[in-house]
């Protein structure tokens, strides 16, 4: 059965994201640079019996992130659906980081996303198309944030362009906007967040919405015709 495909599978909203579809039934495949992603699966494997796959890879090496996707597919086939949910979050002002600290950010949040996107979204269009989802946030711009809210105005620019190109293909584009700090128990718990993301991939095309914003307020959402 296709699946997800989650790259930036951390213990957060990654792993949330990543319970949710597998409790659908989905085969998961989660894909982070750190060794922590075993763990991640492991919790995942505890709230259901749907197949779940632990791989290691750079976001912003794109040869191993290839390399990662085809062992997602040569276990689940070509997936359903794509989450890109990794990125560096951190404060910094302008002028705290150097110039190869804001390529370094610049690459996980917003050229890792294009390269996965760009890789699978082919794949799914040839399958009879699927979803694509990216994690995006600061909506509005924030100079204590100031690599962030570049790299997130770069994710929902992105999300335009990736809708414009595989759109037509029968593939939806959107991405969940995260508007607040994620905090269990609350009304930005990871799992309620995740939510958005299992709505997004269930929609019909003649309703497909392309952004999905979450703050601890209201979630609000832009639609556009296919």
């Amino acid at each position: 059965m296709p699946g997800l495909v989650i790259v930036g599978a951390g213990a957060g909203l990654g792993a949330a994201v990543a319970a949710r579809f597998a409790r659908e039934g989905l085969p998961v495949a989660a894909i982070a640079r750190s060794r922590a992603v075993h763990e991640v699966a492991a919790a995942v494997r505890t709230q259901t019996s749907a197949p779940v796959l632990a791989l290691r890879a750079d976001g912003t090496d794109p040869a191993a992130l290839r390399a990662a996707v085809d062992l997602a597919v040569d276990a689940h086939g070509v997936p359903d659906v794509l989450v890109y949910n990794a990125a560096i979050i951190r404060s910094d002002r302008p002028g705290d980081l150097s110039r190869q600290q804001h390529l370094d950010a610049w690459s996980v949040n917003v050229l890792g996303a294009m390269d996965a996107a760009t890789y699978l979204a082919p794949q799914l269009a040839r399958t009879g198309g699927g979803t694509v989802i990216i994690t995006g946030g600061m909506p509005q711009p924030v100079s204590r944030s100031t690599s962030l809210s570049l790299g997130k105005a770069g994710v929902r620019a992105l999300t335009q362009i990736l809708d414009q190109e595989y759109g037509r293909l029968g593939v939806h584009v959107a991405t969940v906007t995260v508007d607040c700090a994620i905090v269990p128990g609350t009304d930005s718990d990871p799992e309620l967040i995740a939510e958005h993301y299992w709505a997004l991939h269930r929609q019909p095309r003649a309703q497909w919405q392309h952004e999905i914003v979450h703050s601890t307020s209201t979630s609000t959402s832009t639609s556009a015709p296919a």
